[in-house]
Parts: C-alpha cells; structure tokens; sequence
C-alpha cells in the first residue's frame, strides 16, 4: 500500500517539477522552453565600417550643396535561438520558433546624468517582423538613433557647440516576441554609442 501510496506521489509531483524546468527564468513569468539570444550588436564608424560600437554624427554636410541634413543611424544585431533544455528529450520543433515583434531603446552614461532630453536622447520603442529558427542565427537591421533626436538636446547641442565636444552613451536595445505557442521571450544587448560633430570629408 506504502510502494502504491508513493508511486502515485511521484506521479502527481513528476510533471509538476518539469513544467518548473520548461519555465524560462530570462522572461519574467514566461512560460517558453525557446531562449532568445542577442549574439552580437554592432554599429559603424565614421569610415562606416562595421564595428563593435557607433559613431555617430549629429550633423552632416552635402559634399556637393554645402547644405546640412540629419539622418537616422542604424545597427545590426544577430539575434538566436536556443532551446532553454538542449538535452530535452522532446527535442526542438517549428513551435520553438521565435518571432521577434519589436524593440526598446534607451540610453545611459556612465557619470549618471541619465535625464532625458537633457543628458540623454529620449527612449523609443521600434517593431519587427523577424522569425528566428530555432537552432539559427539571423540579422536584423534596426534604427538605434531617430532623426528627432538629432534635432534635440542633448544632441542638438553638440551641432551649436554648446555641449560636449563627444557625448558616449550605452545604448540598451531590448528585443520582444514570442515562440509559436504564443509564450513570451527577451533578449537584451548593448552597444557604446559616441555621438559628436564629426569632420565631413
């Protein structure tokens, strides 16, 4: 009766404990075996090559007109997807998949004046329409600094020579979706941005 008695204990406790392990502790209160993972975010510098940060110029200067405009920049990220229990014995399925649906950008500096629109440029959120296959790797392009806030403090400040000669930042780009069975996932990367009135050759 004892051996039955516990038996049927396990029985009971056995599917609790793996739906606890299935959980995906990255997420707050999701429920996805999948794991979004920000490999690698990168911007350009002056040159535009790709590099591991952005330089980003606030004002720029037509080679032909003499005239000034502003543009938007734009980063890559390299987003993957991993199940949450490689071993799992179900393995991976098209359910696994994770639709990536937007992003969330916002800005920081090391010496804590964080006020936007004053020491930093204001937050945006962006959306994305990204499937990322399970057990892959894809590239998504984004825009990391809008136009606006070029036209903006602290940003604007720079172009007028009324701030710092270069401003760094940390950009924090947090990236949302969902796999297949519609469970929430996130993945968070970083990139040094330093934004200044660069020479226009």
């Amino acid at each position: 009766m004892k051996k039955a008695k516990l038996t049927l204990t396990i029985t009971i406790i056995l599917p609790f404990v793996l739906f606890l392990l299935s959980c995906n502790p990255i997420e707050n209160e999701s429920q996805s075996s999948s794991l979004l993972i920000v490999e690698s975010l990168t911007g350009t510098d002056i040159e535009g090559n790709e590099v591991n940060l952005l330089q980003s110029d606030v004002l720029k200067v037509d080679s032909s007109t003499g005239n000034t405009y502003i543009t938007a920049d734009i980063a890559k990220a390299i987003l993957s997807a991993k199940l949450l229990q490689p071993d799992s014995p179900v393995g991976p399925s098209h359910y696994n998949n994770i639709m990536v649906t937007r992003y969330f950008v916002s800005y920081s500096r090391s010496d804590g004046k964080n006020k936007e629109g004053v020491d930093v440029p204001y937050s945006f959120e962006g959306s994305l329409s990204t499937l990322v296959e399970i057990d892959s790797s894809t590239n998504v392009s984004f825009v990391i600094v809008r136009e606006v806030a070029k036209a903006e403090p602290p940003l604007v400040n720079l172009t007028e020579g009324r701030g710092e000669g270069v401003l760094q930042v940390t950009a924090k780009v947090e990236f949302y979706g969902h796999d297949m069975t519609n469970h929430n996932v996130k993945a968070t990367g970083y990139l040094t941005i330093f934004f200044g009135n660069y020479i226009d050759e």
